[in-house]
């Protein structure tokens, strides 16, 4: 069997599978949760993967993290012997897919160089399929979400943290930064034609359930530096007034990458996050493309007064009040907070009549009430009918595990603990609403 013939053969089983499914709820009294996205069609071969976005939540896991390793940056055991880490092990994804999850969204350098002339990076390639096969191994869906690429560093996550910026913190010169993609034609034409490639490569590949064209797209703040100067701009109606149908309008270039996709790939379900660091706020803002496989995407850590408080500095409780709109007093932060958030993204669906999902959220892991805040915002999320990742399933490599580790909630809230905990409220919670998921590559693969 070809490996395209291989692949619809999969997504064939897959609507079957799926649609015994439904009927299955249907005929328990479960039925569809009331609200849910449009529910698609399981009545054909075509887009048979674009299923699993549509209608209940049927992905619930997590993102795995990598990036390019920096020698003079990172020593020689931090991240791991390179040139990508921190490293993963086969046993690091069996663990994730034994605790419930399905989906894993590998956040990964692109495999084009970021400095021009803009080519394949072989050693960015190997990687990636090594992830994938491991992935295939732990029998987990995947998608494969881009973080770097043409005019594109690692270091634009990292903003702020260079040694001017930070004189006594900073840890990088800022010579590091590349966001060129915003301001530079070249760039972006081959941050599409790196796409074409990936799509060509992976379309075959039977776990891989979506490509993220880019992590976090995020001109408003950065610009285009060193290229231009940073825009600091986190209104996304002036943005857009002032930076629309420029270079720094992603809606300007993400349909040009859907098309070199759809070239070459014309079911692949594509995910696309706003500008803004893919913020619920800016999701309204995403011009929503003609093709019958998209799913926009948001990224949840709001507020960032919660989310990312020190373990040191704890003012801020779930549910309880504290200023998270940022205006000088303290307003009630709960679950109907969070239920306003995503009014946002209601409005957006059903206006659109769009798919979305969630393939970022989190909370570090000792803030107060954080097993609440994230039950919370999972059962909103399935009422809703997205699918969700969350931040983070961490590496076991000992270096980096035991230096960074704020989002790793196998430790328990303890910020001193650096062993996985066998309990803690926040692991339960989080492995309960894993628990419902009810599709797996192999169920419907090897039937």
């Amino acid at each position: 069997m070809t490996d395209l013939s291989r692949k619809r053969y999969f997504v064939f089983v897959l609507v079957v599978g799926l649609g015994l499914a439904l009927l299955r709820a249907s005929l328990g009294g479960g039925g569809l949760v009331p609200g849910s996205q449009s529910q698609g069609g399981f009545g054909s071969g075509a887009g048979g993967e674009y299923a699993l976005w549509t209608g209940e939540t049927k992905l619930r896991g997590a993102n795995i993290y990598q990036r390019r390793v920096y020698p003079e940056l990172d020593g020689p055991t931090f991240l791991g012997p390179g040139p990508l880490g921190p490293p993963y092990t086969q046993e690091d994804l069996n663990r994730l897919a034994a605790l419930g999850a399905n989906y894993v969204n590998i956040s990964h350098p692109g495999l084009f160089t970021e400095e021009p002339p803009y080519q394949l990076d072989p050693a960015v390639q190997e990687n990636l399929d090594r992830l994938l096969e491991m992935v295939a191994q732990a029998d987990l869906f995947a998608v494969i979400s881009f973080r770097t690429g043409p005019g594109r560093s690692e270091f634009t996550f990292f903003w702020g943290e260079d040694t001017q910026s930070d004189p006594e913190e900073g840890w990088f010169d800022p010579g590091y930064y590349n966001n060129r993609v915003w301001g530079d034609p070249a760039a972006q034409d081959a941050w599409v034609e790196m796409w074409r490639y990936a799509a060509r490569r992976y379309r075959d590949n039977p776990i891989v359930v979506g490509y993220d064209l880019m992590v976090e797209p995020n001109s408003n703040a950065v610009g285009s530096f060193p290229l231009g100067e940073p825009l600091d701009i986190w209104d996304p109606e002036e943005f857009y007034a002032r930076y629309g149908g420029t270079l720094y309008d992603w809606n300007e270039l993400y349909p040009r990458i859907v098309a070199a996709i759809r070239e070459v790939d014309p079911e692949t379900p594509i995910l696309i996050g706003g500008n803004g660091y893919s913020a619920v706020g800016w999701l309204p803002y995403l011009d929503v493309l003609d093709d019958p496989y998209i799913v926009y995407t948001f990224h949840q850590y709001e507020p960032h007064l919660y989310t990312h408080q020190g373990w040191d500095s704890l003012d801020c409780f779930y549910p309880g009040r504290c200023d998270v709109d940022w205006d000088g007093f303290p307003e009630p932060f709960d679950r109907d907070w969070l239920e306003g958030l995503l009014a946002t993204v209601d409005e957006f669906v059903a206006a659109r009549q769009a798919v979305v999902a969630v393939n970022e959220f989190g909370v570090m892991r000792w803030v107060p009430g954080a097993a609440r805040f994230m039950d919370d915002q999972m059962e909103l999320f399935e009422q809703r009918g997205l699918n969700y990742a969350l931040w983070l399933w961490e590496t076991s490599w000992e270096p980096y595990a035991k230096e960074v580790h704020a989002f790793n909630f196998r430790y328990g809230p303890d910020p001193h603990n650096r062993e996985d905990v066998p309990t803690s409220p926040l692991v339960d919670v989080i492995v309960q609403h894993w628990s419902r998921n009810a599709v797996h590559p192999g169920q419907l693969s090897h039937r």
